[in-house]
């Protein structure tokens, strides 16, 4: 029998095309399965929704989270009463979003405040617990808990003035939401009186230096020097040296003018205005130079009324006013 060699190739040939499109169809049926894997990863997890559990306690919170499949990322802070120690104060995503399983859900959990009872503030300057009020009030990162009743109470006594003297409620009574200060502060001894020191003959600057030691109150004034006279310097005060006066009678001082001043350079008088008040409070008056040196020139604690300090500063230097470290006005000379 003879083999027909041209049969053999065809059917070589047909079995090698039905080979090729048999593997050809596996890839492109492998692609498809793995397209399909791809969207399916890509349209993500099941979609839940975040249940509201704000106002419930930490552990009922995780309960639920944990039933819609979703984590918890836990935030510590203090709040404004001691009630709510323990409990979610806020949450985020809020209440009713729609997320992917899995999604991480952050909780604020409340740590209570920050202070459970009133501290004893009697003897304490009222200026540096109301400074430490402020601070308390940034750490708990919420409204103030404990704020101080204005207007404050004032009577005269024996502690420096400013100082805290009666306080309510009393020390030790416990805090367990915002409550309000009331404080007696003293004003000094009744009917105080300050010996005026010998400013005459003394530079301006050091005679702002001796005024912020014995506290007097002061009333600057500029004129023109005299030939006789040596700039920048106390010709003339009253009352005069040694006198005894009220705590608060002002001292009329006169200082002259430079014998001389260049061109970058400003003599002059800063001027304002403080309400009064009722016991004196620290003042500071500060100069930014153009340099952006910052330099104290003058700290006292002052009663209140016109504000009024000699200065010979650069040209282009800002003048700060603060009280109580907090600004009251700045102006630039020329």
């Amino acid at each position: 029998m003879r083999l027909d060699l041209s049969s053999i190739e065809d059917y070589v040939a047909n079995h090698l095309r039905l080979f090729i499109l048999s593997v050809f169809g596996l890839v492109i049926f492998v692609g498809i399965i793995a397209v399909s894997v791809f969207f399916i990863a890509v349209r993500g997890a099941e979609q839940t929704m975040v249940p509201d559990v704000t106002g419930k306690e930490l552990t009922q919170a995780l309960l639920e989270l944990q039933v819609k499949e979703l984590y918890p990322r836990i935030q510590l802070r203090y709040s404004q009463t001691s009630r709510d120690r323990g409990f979610i104060i806020e949450q985020d995503p809020r209440a009713g979003t729609i997320v992917k399983a899995g999604r991480r859900i952050r909780l604020v959990v409340s740590q209570g405040v920050i202070i459970n009872r009133v501290e004893n503030f009697i003897g304490r300057n009222v200026d540096e617990v109301r400074l430490d009020l402020m601070a308390l009030q940034t750490a708990s990162g919420g409204p103030p808990l404990l704020t101080i009743r204005e207007p404050m109470m004032f009577d005269f006594s024996s502690e420096r003035p400013g100082t805290i003297i009666a306080q309510r409620p009393e020390a030790g009574t416990d805090i367990s939401g915002p409550l309000s200060l009331e404080f007696v502060v003293s004003r000094g001894r009744e009917g105080q009186t300050a010996i005026v020191p010998q400013m005459i003959g003394l530079p301006f600057a050091r005679a702002l230096e001796l005024i912020s030691l014995t506290g007097i109150n002061f009333q600057f004034n500029v004129r023109d020097r005299n030939p006789d006279e040596r700039g920048e310097t106390v010709v003339l005060q009253n009352p005069a040296v040694n006198t005894t006066v009220a705590f608060n009678t002002p001292v009329q001082i006169t200082v002259v003018r430079p014998e001389t001043i260049t061109d970058n350079e400003v003599f002059g008088v800063f001027r304002y205005t403080i309400p009064p008040n009722p016991y004196p409070i620290s003042v500071r008056l500060e100069a930014q130079l153009p340099s952006g040196e910052l330099q104290r020139l003058f700290t006292v604690n002052y009663i209140g009324g016109e504000f009024a300090v000699p200065y010979k500063l650069p040209v282009g230097s800002v003048l700060i006013l603060s009280m109580l470290n907090r600004e009251l006005h700045r102006e630039t000379v020329h």
